[in-house]
């Protein structure tokens, strides 16, 4: 069968997020073929999508796998397999995608962007945890929590520039929530094409940096739209590869738009 690697978020080669997308007819009975499958491709994530009967809830059922188990949600995967869709021709205009987070759906716009329309994930601002600073490498201002979907702590830091230069202790950021830290800040300037940083951290998944985490920004969108007065913006994920998504906050759900690459497109044998 055919795979594929694909960088989300991004408009070249070898930047954004990457991730692995199988096309299967069917799911196999147990997890543990995919469960390898994503070890072997050793990215954030792996896609694996079959075709659903017409006149359903959903065309597509889809899961994500990362290296270590299975998620609950993942934007840039998500992006991904959309486009395999696309470009090979299986899928025309919005496809909706039957997942562990209700149904998913995703729309290509003629610039060759595509875009996800998730739920917005829920907001609940907590004590900054004792001992985070020094995992992190930086002082938090505050901290919220994303929620049992997610499953982060969001913590925003002084400036873009301490975003930027964190060089976290992995092992010990473990320990502050289920999945992972999302540390962010606001943009120093807004006319550089985006209004804030983030950047991702999730050693409980065997991802220590995550490239560009789209899940991310359900909790990014409205934390910085109440505190920017917009629901409209546009947020850089400052990791060594980078990208860019573009947000929208509409109550409930939060649209994620980006641009999306296929690098490799080869045969899985086993």
């Amino acid at each position: 069968m055919r795979i594929r690697i694909v960088d989300a978020f991004t408009d070249r080669p070898f930047a954004g997020n990457p991730a692995g997308v199988v096309l299967l007819d069917a799911f196999p009975e147990g997890d543990d073929w995919l469960q390898k499958v994503a070890l072997e491709v050793n990215h954030a994530e792996t896609a694996f999508a079959h075709p659903l009967p017409e006149g359903g809830a959903a065309d597509w059922a889809l899961r994500w796998f990362t290296p270590a188990t299975e998620v609950a949600m993942c934007g840039h995967a998500t992006l991904a397999t959309a486009h395999v869709l696309y470009t090979t021709g299986v899928h025309e205009g919005p496809v909706r995608f039957a997942t562990r987070s209700g149904v998913l759906i995703a729309t290509p716009a003629p610039d060759g962007s595509i875009t996800l329309d998730f739920p917005t994930a829920p907001l609940t601002q907590v004590e900054i945890p004792d001992g985070v600073a020094e995992a992190l490498g930086a002082e938090a201002l505050t901290a919220f929590d994303t929620g049992p979907d997610i499953c982060d702590l969001v913590v925003e830091l002084a400036d873009e520039k301490t975003v930027v230069g964190l060089a976290p202790d992995h092992k010990a950021l473990a320990a502050y929530s289920e999945r992972g830290i999302i540390a962010t800040a606001r943009a120093e300037d807004p006319t550089r094409g985006y209004d804030f940083v983030s950047r991702c951290f999730f050693p409980n998944l065997r991802i220590d940096e995550d490239p560009v985490t789209g899940s991310a920004h359900t909790a990014l969108a409205p934390y910085w739209a109440e505190r920017l007065g917009r629901t409209a913006l546009t947020g850089l994920q400052a990791s060594p590869r980078s990208g860019l998504v573009r947000t929208e906050l509409r109550g409930g759900r939060t649209l994620l738009s980006g641009r999306v690459v296929t690098v490799i497109d080869g045969e899985l044998l086993a």
